[in-house]
């Protein structure tokens, strides 16, 4: 083939440092805003992004030549030097250190758009750490909850 072709999508989920409550109704606009821009700047689309005060998701789909760990460390260093540089918080604007992505196939995509918008009502009746360990065994993916929180 003379071309590559993909249609990477991730489900993408991190949370603030110790899941502090830094994502004010105020900021999450601006913030999910210049996420976006961050996911263009590196040839991604976003799809979705939603969450709470201490935690994001983002539905994104980018392109095959980057690795999934640099664009994670370039929105959420970008991103947090952007709230710590522009915008008037009471305390230090920091993320955690990890974060967790699964894979999306395009049939699922609108199941996972629908969960990740409907995340106020969704924690009405789930914490952040339920929802994150849910979705960790959900992706069979293997843990030793002792460190999965920084």
């Amino acid at each position: 083939m003379a071309t590559t072709y993909t249609n990477l999508l991730y489900h993408i989920v991190f949370s603030t440092k110790h899941r502090e409550p830094l994502i004010t109704k105020g900021l999450q606009a601006e913030l999910y805003k210049y996420i976006g821009g961050i996911v263009r700047d590196e040839g991604g689309s976003l799809k979705k992004n939603g969450g709470m005060p201490d935690h994001v998701h983002l539905v994104v789909r980018f392109k095959a030549n980057d690795s999934i760990s640099h664009l994670m460390q370039r929105i959420k260093g970008n991103s947090s030097k952007w709230v710590n540089d522009h915008v008037d918080q009471k305390t230090k604007f920091a993320w955690q250190k990890g974060y967790a992505a699964f894979s999306v196939s395009e049939s699922q995509l609108p199941v996972v758009l629908k969960y990740v918008q409907g995340q106020g009502e969704h924690h009405q009746e789930r914490s952040f750490k339920d929802e994150f360990l849910a979705l960790l065994r959900k992706h069979k993916i293997e843990f030793d909850e002792r460190y999965v929180w920084d």
